[in-house]
């Protein structure tokens, strides 16, 4: 969503970092071009003001004048003001209240809002063991009830029955009393949306809100309105009192300023962000990873939690086995492919890494296709499990074959064996103690040596306490332990990836992997 608006920041940023000094003249020249880059990114006009000149007073004083290296303490002040921008801290949803917790569901009519109570539902089911109950007040909508009725059976939440020629109101405290009866611990109360903002709209969620008393009342908001978005944040919290924000659509392409205005006009925090459509398609929003990806400075930590989530530690264990032994198949080759589409594929990964945002051409160059990813998994299934345990039986016959049963060319199945070859030399080398372990093969991956990230601008490895910090944020002990496969973890952890595409001027990490090639 911020591609553009990242983009822009970048190249007047990266402008003020190559100058030995700054005067004032440079920054407030900067600030001009910071100021229209926000602008168009949507950005409310009260929030570049405010934002340009705290900005401003920071850069032009003694903590920049003074400084090292002012471009870099520059870069930090836009940084450090975008996080104040956008919350500062992360807010999660607040279940500290006595049970059935009451959680109001708002917003315009389009924004997302029945199909983003049901991600939710799931989410407090999954990760906070919550019974949840889903009740739909929408009685306006055609099968608006039935919609949410058939959300919860996906997910495995309970819906409330639906009991014709009831009001809104009157689903509700049936809703809470059925909550408390059945001994559900949360109420998602999804309310009736409108095209645009109406009195009998705002007098029917007052309504609700004064019968059940929500400890949590949620407004559902589409990112690609942009100021539309921020007029109805704070139509919506004059009324009702909002306590925090859901953005949807987060993974569409528009300028984001919705997600930079919101929090500054209302006050109030953006909680969750829609990222897709499906049910899990669901993210905690952190103010500073978020400043991190538009500043191009990658987001380490989210990419780490999202293969954890998606992780099978058992797999991982058989696979750190396997390693040891100095043994790697093409049904471990078939299950790398599958964690990394689980992450987001090869795209979504390298837009968490730090700096790769400046080599966004030589990237787009090098045609980096996740759906290679599919056509290398196809490939892999229309063998016997027999020929995915022993490469060596793949021969002219065999070959034909395979590449008939994926739908692709004997040349592609040829390129897949060789990859798998190369990977398979470097778990011998890791088996045997000669290769680095994890760190070892995620250097191999992204060009990371003792002098950093080549051809990256430097990018240094972490500290012992930033490492400590990652360990803290995963919940871990000594050590990050196994690993998702293509990341950096502990001796024992399965290989990482030892390249990603042709060789790209720049990227020394980055050769010998399926992904990319000229597209056909």
């Amino acid at each position: 969503m911020f591609e553009g608006l990242s983009d822009k920041l970048s190249t007047i940023l990266n402008g003020l970092t190559r100058r030995g000094a700054l005067t004032e003249e440079d920054v407030n020249a900067a600030l001009r071009e910071v100021r229209r880059a926000l602008l168009e990114a949507d950005v409310a006009l009260e929030v570049v003001r405010s934002f340009t000149d705290k900005v401003r007073a920071r850069a032009v004083g003694a903590e920049v004048v003074k400084s090292v290296s002012p471009g870099q303490q520059v870069v930090k002040i836009v940084h450090d003001q975008l996080v104040e921008m956008l919350g500062a801290d992360a807010a999660v949803i607040d279940l500290n209240a006595p049970a059935p917790v009451a959680i109001l569901m708002v917003g315009l009519q389009g924004s997302g809002k029945t199909t983003t109570t049901a991600k939710i539902a799931k989410r407090l089911t999954a990760r906070d063991k919550r019974r949840v109950l889903l009740a739909s007040l929408d009685t306006r909508r055609p099968a608006a009830m039935e919609q949410l009725a058939v959300l919860g059976q996906q997910v495995g939440v309970d819906t409330l029955p639906i009991v014709a020629g009831q009001t809104a109101v009157q689903i509700a405290r049936r809703a809470m009393e059925a909550a408390r009866l059945g001994g559900y611990d949360v109420v998602m109360l999804d309310t009736a949306g409108r095209v645009t903002v109406d009195e009998s709209l705002m007098l029917e969620a007052a309504e609700v809100r004064a019968a059940t008393n929500p400890h949590e009342v949620l407004l559902v908001a589409d990112a690609l309105t942009g100021q539309d978005a921020v007029n109805t944040a704070r139509a919506f919290d004059e009324r009702l009192g909002v306590t925090g924000i859901v953005l949807t659509r987060m993974d569409g392409d528009a300028r984001g300023g919705a997600a930079l205005s919101m929090r500054a006009v209302t006050g109030k925090p953006i909680k969750l962000v829609g990222t897709g459509e499906k049910v899990d398609a669901l993210e905690e929003f952190h103010p500073s990873r978020v400043a991190n990806r538009i500043l191009g400075m990658g987001d380490i930590v989210s990419l780490v939690e999202k293969a954890a989530e998606n992780f099978d530690q058992a797999q991982a264990q058989r696979m750190a086995d396997k390693m040891r032994k100095g043994k790697f198949d093409l049904e471990d080759l078939r299950d790398q492919l599958a964690q990394m589409e689980k992450i987001g594929g090869i795209g979504g990964m390298l837009g968490m890494m730090p700096g790769i945002g400046k080599m966004k051409a030589q990237l787009e160059n090098a045609n980096l296709d996740d759906k290679v990813i599919k056509r290398q998994r196809a490939i892999i299934d229309s063998m016997t499990p027999k020929e995915r345990r022993n490469p060596d039986l793949l021969k002219a016959s065999r070959k034909k074959r395979i590449a008939a049963g994926s739908g692709a060319k004997v040349e592609e199945v040829n390129k897949l064996l060789k990859m798998h070859r190369q990977m398979a030399d470097v778990m011998k080398m890791m088996g045997g103690g000669k290769g680095r372990g994890m760190a070892g093969a995620l250097g191999n991956m992204f060009g990371i040596g003792k002098g950093g990230m080549g051809g990256m601008g430097g990018m240094p490895q972490p500290t012992p306490e930033q490492i400590e910090a990652m360990q803290k944020q995963m919940g871990g002990g000594g050590g990050l332990g196994p690993m998702p496969p293509g990341l950096a973890g502990g001796g024992k952890g399965p290989p990482g990836l030892p390249g990603l595409g042709p060789k790209i001027p720049g990227l020394p990490g980055l050769g010998g992997f399926p992904f990319g090639g000229k597209k056909k």
